[in-house]
């Protein structure tokens, strides 16, 4: 039978706020699969958030970076060992430095190949391996477009968001920085329902069922309950449909046309160092 070590368990609490037994009993049950050690926490009536935490914890800084005409923007993390380094200036300039690089770049691996300073981006972190000592590279690599774009990163450079608008138009900048803000805090898993996958919403539907099942809620009610729990599910985890966290009042949509009448948000990207 498999025994989880205490780190294992002590991660699993830090992603789902269980119980240490509880994660304990479902580590084991799971057989040290952590998605099935949350989904079967889940199924027990333990309130999990959907938008988890990834699994491997790291260190660096996430930095997003929008171009002048606000159409397109990346967010890059620079990854390294330690906490100490990640907070140093010298590597936190780095990090702004390489994203302002990243607007060039498609992809991850044309931003490695990009000059930098009289050698590529990845010849670079090679050398600063060697002077600082821990492994540097460039973890997660986001790219976005859009008619309006606006870009938020949460002190300690850990978190960072770039929200897409339908439109520029008056007060653009401050609605984007804010969704932004929205997104780094709150962590949607999609833009709104359409946007969330049918594999998410068939685990969804599976655990309310079993936990109604074992309510004794009858059979022909369930589905109707169901659908008020799916409803308040979008509530909670697509960006939409969240309520907007300057005002609890209005839904982040809300707020959009509170800006203007026919802005809209299109879409996000968030980067953060679990």
């Amino acid at each position: 039978m498999y025994t989880p070590v205490a780190a294992d368990v002590a991660k699993l609490r830090n992603q789902t706020g269980a119980g240490m037994m509880d994660c304990k009993k479902a580590l084991v049950e799971a057989e040290g699969d952590f998605e099935k050690a949350v989904d079967i926490l889940r199924k027990k009536g333990q309130k999990v958030a959907a938008n988890r935490a990834d699994r491997e914890s790291t260190e660096g800084a996430v930095i997003a970076r929008v171009n002048e005409d606000n159409t397109m923007g990346v967010i890059i993390s620079l990854n390294c060992e330690t906490d100490f380094v990640g907070k140093n200036e010298a590597f936190v300039e780095l990090a702004y430095e390489l994203a302002e690089v990243a607007l060039t770049a498609a992809t991850k691996e044309e931003l490695l190949a990009t000059e930098f300073h009289g050698m590529t981006v990845a010849e670079k972190l090679i050398e600063q391996t060697g002077v600082i000592g821990e492994k540097i590279e460039i973890g997660t690599f986001e790219r976005i477009q859009g008619d309006f774009l606006g870009a938020y990163i949460h002190a300690g450079n850990k978190i960072a968001a770039i929200t897409s608008l339908s439109a520029k138009v008056e007060g653009a900048d401050e609605a984007a920085k804010s969704v932004s803000m929205q997104v780094a805090a709150m962590n949607p898993i999609a833009l709104d329902e359409t946007h969330v996958s049918q594999e998410t919403i068939d685990k969804e539907l599976e655990i309310e069922r079993e936990l109604l099942e074992k309510e004794g809620k009858p059979a022909n009610i369930i589905d109707n309950i169901l659908k008020g729990k799916m409803q308040k599910f979008y509530k909670d985890n697509t960006l939409v449909h969240q309520s907007f966290i300057k005002d609890n009042g209005m839904s982040v949509a809300d707020y959009v046309k509170s800006v203007n009448g026919d802005l809209k948000v299109t879409g996000f990207v968030r980067v953060s160092l679990a």
